[in-house]
């Protein structure tokens, strides 16, 4: 568990450097990540993935938080997660709901965010250069076209919510692999050069 560097885990080390005291619009399961936060008198609003947390009432809270000073925080901008019933809205549409109302612009700490990259291959070598990592997502804009941003190789794998034409239509993945079981023949491949 402990080797995993997630936007979560950025969000929270973020909050506690800033000694924020958030509104956290997350789901019971992401809320684990912020145990002993300061949330009381809020100053600041974190909105991650949390359908049950994206309604008016919830949302104009977050809205009246952020006409009054705090600051927005957000964990990612996705546009959509796949889901067991197929393709979802993600967080990014709330988000850009909260920056607009708001006139806010959020500090996004997860994907696609150069900050979030850079500091993932920081936490796994610190002395590993982002040209030298090999960045594999299934979504383009975010986690190959965010990759290549901080300096990564990007590489589209056609799974999860991948969908058809996705390497042409908004920039270029380094690669592209039908599935994970050909990325690591690649790697493997690359080893062994």
């Amino acid at each position: 568990e402990n080797e995993l560097f997630t936007s979560l885990t950025a969000a929270r080390n973020y909050v506690e450097s800033l000694k924020l005291r958030p509104l956290l619009m997350l789901e019971d399961e992401a809320m684990k990540d912020f145990e002993g936060i300061q949330t009381e008198d809020p100053n600041s609003v974190v909105v991650g993935l949390s359908p049950s947390n994206f309604h008016y009432k919830r949302l104009n809270e977050a809205f009246n938080l952020l006409k009054n000073r705090a600051s927005l925080i957000a964990i990612n901008k996705s546009r959509y997660i796949k889901t067991d019933g197929g393709l979802s809205i993600g967080t990014g549409a709330f988000v850009s709901t909260l920056e607009f109302a708001s006139d806010k612009k959020a500090h996004v700490i997860g994907k696609p965010s150069k900050d979030f990259f850079h500091l993932a291959l920081k936490e796994l070598d610190p002395k590993l250069q982002p040209h030298e990592a090999l960045m594999v997502g299934d979504d383009v804009r975010d986690d190959v076209l965010g990759a290549q941003q901080a300096g990564l190789i990007g590489a589209l794998v056609k799974t999860g919510k991948y969908l058809l034409g996705d390497e042409n239509k908004y920039g270029e993945p380094n690669h592209v692999f039908e599935n994970l079981e050909e990325m690591a023949q690649f790697v493997i491949g690359q080893q062994k050069k």
